[in-house]
Parts: C-alpha cells; sequence; structure tokens
C-alpha cells in the first residue's frame, strides 16, 4: 500500500501527520501484513502477521498449543532455542522507485537479526528498543523484491556475547532456579523480563514486533519532531518549544510555522536545512491575552489540549511539510531541598507548582508477545488505574518502553508516568558497540516520548544502584571499582548526559531506589540507597506482620512495596487442568516464580487469618485463592494508609511521605503474583480497596504504642475542609453497632493529613459497655458540617479477624435485577461479613464495590457489564464469599 504521506505514526501529543505536495511529497509503502516464517532445517514453514512474533504465529496456525496453558512454557523452550526466518517479496511502484532516497524503516525488531533484500545483506539489528533504518534505493525492482530478516537465537546470542566478555564477569549469570529461566540477559537488548522473572514465564521470543516500511522522498526527511511547553514564572507566560531532526538530501530553504490557533499564537521562523541531519529548534510565544488551560493529574483537574499546525514552504511557496499534533501545557518539577528538623531531603512532585501527592502502581508488560496487547487492552488497565483513583503509573525498567498508545491514553486521562530506561537489577557490559547501540535505543526514545505530558521523570535503571551498594552480586572487594566506573559510564556519561541534552526541563534519576540527590553526592551510589531520608525506597517484608505500621520505613517516597496473591479461579481455568486446580499441585508450583511465595503467602495470612481447611482440593484451592486476596489487599492497605498520613508529619527527622506506588498493577500470565489487576483484566480484591485507600479525601485509623486509637484525615484536594470524624463500635456478633462517638469539627488544610480523633482503645470500648477488643471493631467516616460523608467509610480491626469472638456465618443471599441503571446485586446479611467478595467467574466487568465490611443487614451493589449480559447470566455465575465461609462445618 502507498500513501502520499512522509509518515504517519502515533508520536508525542497524538497523531503525527506530514504531508508533502507540489512534486516533493515522500511516499510511505507499508511492509505489514502476511509473511513467511520458517525455523532453522525448514522443519516447519508457516504464514505469519506482521507485527507479530514467531510464538504467536506458531500458536495461530497450529502447530502449538496456547504457550501460556500449563506447563508449556518449559516444553516449548525450543522455540527460543532455535533460529527463526521471516520474508516476504513485494512490488514497488516506478513513482517510489524514482525518488532520490528510498529507506527500508523497521521499527521494532526482537531482537538479533540480519536483514537482505534480493539476496544483499543491508544491515544487522541487535536491540529491540531501536527503530533501524537502511537505504535500499539501489536494491529494488518494479516486482519480485524479496526482503529476508534471519534472527539469531535470543538466548544463544547472549550467552555468546557473554563467552566474549573475558575480562571480569558481569552478574548475573542467571536467574534463580525457582523462575525457570534463560541465562546472561544483561547481554542483549531485549525486555529483561523475557528471559523469566519473578512474576513471569521465560518467553526469549523472536519477530517484528513492530511495523515494517519504505519511506521514499526527494529532499528532506523529518525523522523526529516533538513539542514541548516551557512556562517563565517570572514572566507567568507560556512557549513552546517545537524540536525537529530532519534529515536533508541537500541545503533546503523553508519558511517554518509554527501555529496554536486556539491559542491566536503563531510565528513564521526563515529556516537553512543544512544537507544531512541535524536537530532545528523553535520557539512560539504563547499570546500573553490567551487562556491556557493546564494539564493537571488525574484528579487534579482537565486534561486540556491544544492543536499545534507546523508547515514548511519553499521560497516558490511549494508546501513541504504539515505537522499537526496535540499540544498540552503543564509545568513538572521535582523537589529535592533542606527540610526542616531532619537531615536529609526533601522528595516530592510539583506540577504546575503545586505539590501532588503520587498514588499508584508499577506497570510491567502486559503480555509476553506484544502483538496481544491491543488498544482495548491497554485502555481497561489504564482505566482501571483511573478508577482506582491513581494518578501515576511506572513503567518499570525490566519489561519494554510501551507502545505510543499507551503515552496518548495516559496523556487523555491524566496517569502521570516515571518512565524508567530499561536496565534492570543487573550490572551490564560497556563496550563500545553495546554503549553505542544504548545510546541510540535512549535518543530515539526520549524523541519519541517526551513530548507527553503524561511523562515528568526519567529513571535509568530500577534497582541497580542498591544492587552495587548492598551487594547483591557479591563482588570482591577489590573489584568494586571497575563495576563503580562501568555504573557511572553507563548510566551517568551515556545515559543522562543524552537525556539532560535532549530533555533538560524534565527530572531524572540515575535509579530507583536512590538517594537522588545525596547519591549524586556520594559518586551516584550511595552507602545505603535505602536511606529513608532521602529519595524513593522499595521495601519488601514477607515475615513482619504487614497490619504493624511499626514495620514499614517513614520514607520520603516509596516506589515499590507489596505483596503476593493468587488470582481467581476463573483466571486460571482457561490454563489449567482440573488436577491442577488445588494447593499442592505440581502446577500451582510451576506457577509460582518467586523463592518461597506459596509457603509466604500463606504464613503471612496466618497471621490474622485461620487457614482454609476444605476436604475437597478444589473448594481449598479456591478458598485458598480467596484469602491470600484478603490478606494482600489488607497488607497493601495498611501500608498505603501509613505513607499517607505521614505526608504532613516528620518523627525523628523521618517521614513527609509524598508518594506511594506499589508493586504491581498488573499481570503478564495467569500466575500468583504482586499485582492488583489479573491477566486479562479482572480486578483482584486489592484493586477494589485501591479505590478506597486512594480517594482524594480518606481516614485513616491506627493505634499507638500507648493503646490510643487516632484517626486522621487524609486530603489530596486543594481546598480545606471542615471535617468530623464519626466512630461506630460494633460487635462481631450483632449487625447493630454497640455505640457511636463523634468528634468536634476541625479545618483540614488541602494538600494534608491531620488527626482529627484521638483515644485510649480501654476507655473508649469502656464507654460503649459490652465490648472488649476480641469482642469488638471499629467503623468510622468523616462527615463535613452538613453530614454529609466525605470520602470512603474505613474500619479497624482490634484484633485479629482469626481471634474474634463472636464471628459467625452470615448466610449472605444475592439477588440479581436489571433496571434502567444497568444490572445490580441485592445483597442480606444476618451477622457481620467481613471481606464480602462478589465473584462474576469468567463474565467481563466489575462490581462498583467489593471486598468490604458488610454492617447493615442490606447492602446494594451495581456490576458494570463489560459485554451483554443480562441478570439470568450474571445470577448464574455469581458467586458470594464471606470470610466466616472458610471457617464454616
Amino acid at each position: 500500500m502507498i500513501r502520499r504521506v512522509f509518515i504517519s505514526v502515533l508520536l508525542s501529543f497524538g497523531v503525527l501527520e506530514v504531508w508533502r505536495h507540489g512534486g516533493v511529497f515522500a511516499l510511505v509503502q507499508s511492509l505489514d501484513g502476511e509473511w513467511n516464517l520458517w525455523n532453522s532445517n525448514k522443519s516447519l514453514s508457516l504464514p505469519a502477521r506482521v507485527p507479530g512474533c514467531v510464538h504467536t504465529a506458531l500458536e495461530q496456525r497450529g502447530f502449538i498449543q496456547d504457550p501460556y496453558f500449563r506447563f508449556n512454557d518449559l516444553l516449548y523452550e525450543w522455540i527460543s532455542l532455535d533460529n527463526w526466518t521471516y520474508a516476504t517479496t513485494f512490488a514497488v511502484s516506478k513513482q517510489l522507485r524514482s525518488k532520490r532516497e528510498v529507506l527500508l524503516v523497521l521499527d521494532g525488531v526482537d531482537t538479533v537479526a540480519s536483514v537482505w533484500l534480493n539476496g544483499v545483506s543491508v544491515g544487522r539489528t541487535d536491540n529491540m528498543f531501536r527503530r533501524y533504518v537502511f537505504p535500499v534505493r539501489e536494491l529494488l525492482k518494479a516486482d519480485g523484491n524479496a526482503l529476508t530478516v534471519r534472527f539469531l537465537s535470543a538466548v544463544v546470542y547472549a550467552a555468546q556475547r557473554r563467552n566474549a566478555h573475558a575480562a571480569y564477569p558481569v552478574p548475573p549469570e542467571c536467574p534463580p532456579d525457582v523462575q525457570k529461566g534463560q541465562c546472561h540477559v544483561n547481554f542483549i537488548r531485549k525486555a529483561q523480563s523475557s528471559f523469566s522473572w519473578d512474576w513471569g514465564p521465560s518467553f526469549p521470543g523472536a519477530g517484528l514486533w513492530k511495523g515494517v516500511r519504505l519511506e521514499a522522498f526527494d529532499l528532506l526527511r523529518l525523522v523526529h519532531f516533538a513539542a514541548l511547553p516551557l512556562y517563565d514564572a517570572g514572566g507567568s507566560s507560556w512557549s513552546l518549544q517545537a524540536d525537529a531532526l530532519v534529515d536533508a538530501l541537500q541545503p533546503a530553504f523553508a519558511q517554518i510555522t509554527l501555529d496554536v490557533p486556539e491559542l491566536l499564537s503563531r510565528a513564521t521562523f526563515p529556516t537553512n536545512f543544512l544537507q544531512g541531519a541535524a536537530k532545528y529548534t523553535f520557539a512560539l510565544n504563547i499570546n500573553a491575552s490567551s487562556d491556557v488551560k493546564l494539564w493537571w493529574p488525574n484528579g487534579l483537574g482537565g486534561q486540556t489540549s491544544y492543536r499545534l499546525l507546523v508547515t514548511a514552504r519553499s521560497r516558490d511557496g511549494k508546501s513541504l511539510l504539515d505537522v499537526k499534533s496535540k499540544v498540552y501545557f503543564r509545568s513538572v518539577e521535582l523537589v529535592q531541598e533542606p527540610v526542616g528538623g531532619s537531615a536529609g531531603l526533601s522528595f516530592y512532585f510539583r506540577i504546575n507548582g503545586k505539590p501532588v501527592f503520587l498514588k499508584g502502581s508499577n506497570w510491567i508488560p502486559a503480555h509476553s508477545f506484544q502483538d496481544r496487547v491491543t488498544p482495548h487492552v491497554l485502555r481497561n488497565l489504564l482505566q482501571s488505574a483511573v478508577d482506582a483513583n491513581m494518578n501515576v503509573l511506572r513503567v518499570w525498567g525490566g519489561g519494554i518502553y510501551e507502545q505510543d498508545a499507551f503515552y496518548d491514553m495516559c496523556d487523555e486521562m491524566g496517569l502521570m508516568v516515571w518512565q524508567d530506561f530499561m536496565f534492570a537489577c543487573a550490572t551490564y557490559p560497556t563496550e563500545d558497540d553495546f554503549v553505542r547501540s544504548v545510546r541510540e535505543e535512549v535518543s530515539q526514545q526520549v524523541w519519541r516520548l517526551k513530548s507527553h505530558p503524561s511523562i515528568i521523570l526519567w529513571s535509568a535503571n530500577n534497582e541497580n544502584e542498591a544492587a552495587l551498594a548492598t551487594d547483591w552480586f557479591h563482588i570482591p572487594h577489590w573489584r568494586r571499582p571497575v563495576y563503580l566506573k562501568d555504573y557511572v559510564t553507563l548510566y551517568v556519561d551515556n545515559i543522562m548526559a543524552l537525556v539532560k541534552q535532549e530533555d533538560p526541563g524534565r527530572p531524572f534519576l540515575v535509579s530507583s531506589p536512590t538517594n537522588g540527590a545525596e547519591s549524586e553526592r556520594e559518586g551516584y551510589v550511595a552507602g545505603d540507597p535505602y536511606d529513608p531520608r532521602y529519595g524513593d525506597t522499595h521495601f519488601y517484608s514477607y515475615v513482619d506482620d504487614c497490619w504493624d505500621w511499626r514495620a514499614f520505613p517513614r520514607a520520603r517516597f516509596v516506589s515499590e512495596y507489596g505483596f503476593q496473591s493468587w488470582p481467581s479461579l476463573s483466571t486460571l481455568w482457561p490454563v489449567s487442568a482440573a488436577a491442577d486446580r488445588r494447593s499442592s499441585s505440581r502446577f500451582a508450583s510451576h506457577r509460582q516464580r518467586h523463592p518461597d511465595g506459596n509457603q509466604q503467602m500463606l504464613k503471612q495470612a496466618a497471621v490474622h487469618f485461620r487457614l482454609p481447611d476444605a476436604s475437597d482440593p478444589l473448594a481449598g484451592f479456591a478458598h485458598t485463592i480467596y484469602l491470600t486476596q484478603v490478606m494482600q489487599a489488607q497488607c497493601v492497605k495498611a501500608q498505603t494508609e501509613f505513607y499517607r498520613r505521614s505526608r504532613s508529619e516528620l518523627a525523628g527527622g523521618l517521614g513527609n511521605t509524598m508518594g506511594a506506588l506499589y508493586w504491581q498493577l498488573n499481570d503478564i500470565w495467569q500466575a500468583p503474583s504482586w499485582s492488583s489487576i489479573e491477566f486479562g483484566g479482572k480486578w483482584k480484591m486489592l484493586h477494589y480497596l485501591a479505590a478506597d485507600f486512594f480517594a482524594d479525601v480518606l481516614p485513616v485509623a491506627f493505634e499507638d504504642d500507648d493503646d490510643t486509637l487516632l484517626i486522621y484525615a487524609v486530603s489530596d484536594l486543594s481546598r480545606d475542609l471542615k471535617l468530623r470524624v464519626v466512630v461506630s463500635v460494633h460487635a462481631w456478633s450483632e449487625l447493630d453497632p454497640v455505640c457511636t462517638l463523634t468528634s468536634e469539627p476541625a479545618t483540614v488544610p488541602g494538600g494534608s493529613a491531620v488527626p482529627l480523633f484521638k483515644r485510649r482503645v480501654t476507655a473508649l470500648l469502656a464507654g460503649c459497655g459490652r465490648c472488649d477488643r476480641l469482642a469488638c471493631l471499629l467503623a468510622f467516616r468523616l462527615e463535613d458540617g452538613d453530614g454529609a460523608r466525605r470520602g470512603p467509610a474505613n474500619h479497624h480491626f482490634l484484633c485479629s479477624p482469626k481471634d474474634a469472638v463472636g464471628l459467625r456465618p452470615a448466610n449472605i443471599t444475592a439477588k440479581v435485577r436489571e433496571d434502567e441503571r444497568g444490572l445490580a446485586v441485592d445483597l442480606q446479611t444476618s451477622a457481620v461479613a467481613p471481606f464480602v467478595w462478589l465473584d462474576a467467574g469468567a463474565l467481563p466487568g466489575r462490581f462498583d464495590a467489593n471486598g468490604f465490611l458488610m454492617l447493615s443487614r442490606e447492602r446494594t451493589v451495581a456490576f458494570h457489564a463489560g459485554g451483554n449480559t443480562s441478570a439470568a447470566e450474571l445470577s448464574r455465575a455469581l458467586a458470594v464469599t464471606s470470610l466466616s465461609d472458610l471457617y464454616a462445618p
């Protein structure tokens, strides 16, 4: 297919369209579609779609089953160890061949390949994250052009590179045995998790995972285009910087016009294009009389966009270039400055001059095979983040730089993005060819992404500073200088230098976790990168009581923390057999990729809950799944609430926490993991609770060391509120409250956490009568002066539920009905019901509340169906569970 367009790709602020007229237009011919694919000895030969990958093609043509089914990740290891060839033939018009330059453009090659056209080698690839461009004009003919891409096994290549690096080890050599993965992934520029991780399988595949095309032109080629808003605080004015990387076949003159029509802002710049590739920068001052509406994170305002029109005209008025894109206006600062009463530095983000508490999670690849990640999959996951009141996602450094649609959606939804570069949990080689490839990777990705307002931070790697500082790899002391030098060479001298050159206005961190400015002062590898007085931290503890806030770090910013749980039985069903659906099965062990992960879940659950003891294996597995989700949800809730209430406090110089990003949002396959959303998009209990604990206004309760109950009001709003706390004391044995207490109204400043209620627990219970810690629990909420509830209701257990006296079977009944608003479930209970869980099985959709404490006899829950689901279908699929159901005889 030939189009009279220069290039059409989703770039930066939307769809970039470049047109040329008057005989100097460029032509683009897509080579996507059906290719041929075969393995090294041609024992397998089949059609294959491009974009795509080998595994997907084999499954689509019936050569293999679903790679995610049961133990197929091991059975299909041979696919990643073989070499594969993609080939296609195509015709090229005389019009395209007549252009002065014709380029073969491969937007994504996974990963190590040689590219041949009509029997001639045109180039090689070794980096999944780069676009490759090869001149091919002289090789083209009218018909029968043969394009071949020959892939070398990524596993074999990584081993070859490691063996060639003889001077010193570059650890880690291999992943832990439990991950069932491949070795030496740090020697190849490929998704690091594709060789395995502790939440995902090993599928080091091959393929043309992005588009392939021909680009033909006579004069100019726009390689990259980006637009960046700049704010002058002194003059309270905005300007727009447009950067263009242009490749000119000969010197050329053009009048470049930048126009933002909605803001009545336009300027023209006479420009001489030099022969070759060069960067050109233009600055457009935004009309001071125009009202510029800003881009705000979710929950703080809108995400207004404007049209930017860029044209280029020759001396005789011919149109050389038209660019149309979206632009947004926002400023971002990472504030690291002295904190009164503390020896450390602050660490928080200001968006448009406003300090913002970052609430969210960490994003991993949504599938092992990226051609399966459709815009629908992305939108469902990102909308789920928004619906859980998140305002940020961290694109984790062991996966991929996400597709353009991901960032476009984040722009539209107000989801900030903490963007890692793709280096994780390893040391890396620094040979010249490796560094050159990384530099091109970084340059291309920064150009591609820097226009997005959603991206608020670049971070060079995940946990590599911590790995060196805390000696993950047992490096001999005398060798440490070599690794520290390599670290600085890769991340500081190259990645940081490039990013600051191309995108100087956006914050940059060398690692996460890090002490930030303090790490830089110490030579970029701090003595203790987990120091809570600086930067961000990652925190995991599977041994400590996860309800005890004293175990959590009172840090400036927490960018990873979490606990595992199993996904729903309905999610596991398509990839398991009947014998697999039990806690002790080989499948249950095989699916767990974290050392001792299954036992860690049960041990943590046993701290506060009785473990399931059903005699039927399937029922026992279902109960185990439910209980791990309860445990995970409560653990992450307790930790997140601690971080949110710590935003306004310093204790011993620690605190002023301004970010909480739990690990992790999504899953790559159907298995136990830290995710809050299962593979396929189903919400776990954690995600339902996240919608509450990330609410803009939230009541949080905890007990201090001296038996004192404190209840805080947390507000992320920009305005002050006048609120009071209403506390209801309930007995486990009855639904009606034993007594109710109310605090005096108090002012809660915007962007703060303040205590509104303080009472000794013993005194509180004594004042109610008929209550002690084992017999009663607390429910509480915030109310404004009109008695309206502000934020979600919350609860506080005075004992572990396993010790609760009076907890009895709830005998919950559920009736599904449909009205003009959609589907609803009417629930009735005869007793207090902790962690009421509504499961619609495999039906797509979600409830408007779930995993809740039911303290009233009746409650109605809406079901937002993901398809055309009838009340009868939902009724048949619906299962309702509460905690006491696990203990029923």
